[in-house]
C-alpha cells in the first residue's frame, strides 16, 4: 500500500489518487487490528520495544490513524506522546532529551505524534534554531535512531502526504464541525504560506535521515481510509517482522491451578502448553 521500495522517498513519489472502498477498508482494518493485538502480546511476552513516528502535513490524518492503532492495543503497554513546542526546561537542554525520556520500557510500544524531526522541519522553516544547529540535527538524529535500533527497538517512521487543496478542504471541515474545531489554529493557515519551504525541508529530511536501519515510509493520505490501512500495514510489517504471533504457552504452574477448577480436555491442554497449533 505504501511506497517503501526506495530507501529515500520524495513527496513526488506519493500517488495521491489511491483510494480504498468501504468494504475492503473494513475487512482490512479488522484483520490488521487483530494482527496488531497479537504483535503487542508478543512484545509483552518477549520484552521487545517499539517506537512509531508520525509526521505529516497539518490535517493529513495522523490523529485518525493513531486512534485506530490505539483501538488495537492494550493501553497499559501503549503510550501516545503528542509533541508540541518544548517548554523552557527542554529549551535549555539538548533537543533529544525529551524524546529519550519518553522511550518505551521493555514490552511496550510508544507512538510519537510529531517527533524529534521538528528540529529539521518547523525549527528550520520558522528560523527558531540557528542554521548550524538544525543542520547538525540530521547527524544527531541518525545517530540517535541508530542507538535505538542497536538497542533492539523496532522503529517505524511514517510521513502523511496530502495536497494543499485537500488540506484546505479539511480545514473548512474542521471549521464547520464543532467537534473538530479545536484542531484548527491560526498557525495552520499561516503555515500554508510556507508550503514550498516545508516541502523542500521534508524532501531534504528524507534524503538525510532515511537510512537502512530507520527508513521513512511515505503515506499517500489524500484518501483517509487508504492512508490508515497503508500506515497500519507498515506498522504491522516492521513491528511484527520475524515474530511468532501465536499466543505464548502457559506455565505448568498456571495449568495445574486451572485443572483444579476446570475440566480441560487433553487436546486443549496441549494447546495451553504450546505443543500443537
Amino acid at each position: 500500500m505504501a511506497k517503501t521500495k526506495r530507501t529515500t522517498p520524495r513527496l513526488a513519489d506519493a500517488d495521491l489518487k489511491q483510494t480504498i472502498d468501504d468494504t475492503s477498508y473494513e475487512k482490512k482494518l479488522a484483520k490488521l487490528t487483530l494482527k496488531l493485538a497479537r504483535i503487542q502480546q508478543a512484545y509483552l511476552a518477549s520484552g521487545r520495544k517499539g517506537v512509531i513516528v508520525f509526521e505529516g502535513w497539518d490535517a493529513a490524518g495522523k490523529g485518525g490513524t493513531i486512534r485506530r492503532l490505539a483501538a488495537a492495543f492494550d493501553p497499559r503497554s501503549f503510550k501516545v506522546w503528542p509533541i508540541g513546542a518544548p517548554r523552557n526546561y527542554y529549551l535549555q537542554r539538548h533537543f533529544l532529551l525529551r524524546f529519550m525520556e519518553r522511550l518505551p520500557p521493555s514490552g511496550a510500544i510508544s507512538a510519537f505524534d510529531r517527533s524529534w524531526y521538528g528540529r529539521v522541519l518547523v525549527e528550520r522553516v520558522e528560523a527558531l534554531t540557528p542554521k548550524d544547529r538544525w543542520t547538525a540535527g540530521y547527524r544527531e538524529i541518525t545517530d540517535f535512531e541508530r542507538m535505538l535500533t542497536d538497542d533492539g527497538i523496532r522503529l517505524v517512521k511514517l510521513f502523511f502526504h496530502i495536497s494543499p487543496e485537500e488540506q484546505l478542504r479539511r480545514f473548512e471541515e474542521r471549521l464547520r464541525d464543532p467537534l473538530k474545531r479545536w484542531k484548527l489554529s491560526y498557525e495552520d493557515f499561516r503555515n500554508r504560506a510556507k508550503w514550498d519551504d516545508y516541502a523542500g525541508a521534508i524532501d531534504e529530511m528524507f534524503a538525510k535521515t532515511s537510512t537502512p536501519n530507520a527508513p521513512w515510509t511515505l503515506i499517500p493520505a489524500e484518501d483517509k481510509p487508504f492512508a490508515r490501512i497503508a500506515a497500519l500495514t507498515r506498522i504491522a510489517e516492521v513491528l511484527g517482522e520475524g515474530l511468532t504471533l501465536e499466543p505464548p504457552a502457559l506455565s505448568e504452574e498456571v495449568i495445574e491451578a486451572a485443572l483444579k477448577h476446570f475440566a480441560l480436555e487433553p487436546g486443549f491442554l496441549e494447546k495451553l502448553r504450546g505443543r500443537t497449533e
